[in-house]
């Protein structure tokens, strides 16, 4: 069995060569700075289509490298092979010790109510 190469590689450079990089000025709280200039960033990767956002910091160096860490994980997640399934049925035993446990609740609850006429 063979390890697939990844389509997208996740390294800084790559991601840097590969993405579009777009500033716009942040909503919410922060103060003038934040109001005023443009620290929030938009990562488009341009051979994928997955685009990420950063604007939770007052500084556009940090929210550069949140969206470059962001883009990585969204990537990575992007191409993990999933296994499928295999499904499988219970075992005797396990359907026995099951039906037994139910046994036991039931009789448990059936003696908690009140007791019969007589």
């Amino acid at each position: 069995m063979s390890v697939e190469e990844p389509r997208w590689p996740t390294d800084r450079d790559s991601l840097e060569r590969d993405c579009e990089i777009d500033f716009f000025i942040a909503s919410g709280p922060g103060g003038q700075n934040r109001n005023k200039v443009e620290t929030g960033v938009r990562l488009t990767h341009q051979p994928s289509g997955i685009v990420v956002t950063a604007t939770e910091r007052r500084s556009q160096l940090q929210n550069r490298e949140a969206a470059f860490e962001r883009m990585a994980a969204r990537l990575e997640e992007a191409q993990r092979v999933e296994v499928p399934r295999v499904a499988t049925k219970p075992s005797r035993a396990s359907r026995e010790r099951r039906l037994e446990t139910k046994r036991r609740a039931s009789e448990r609850k059936r003696l908690r109510g009140s007791p019969p006429d007589e």
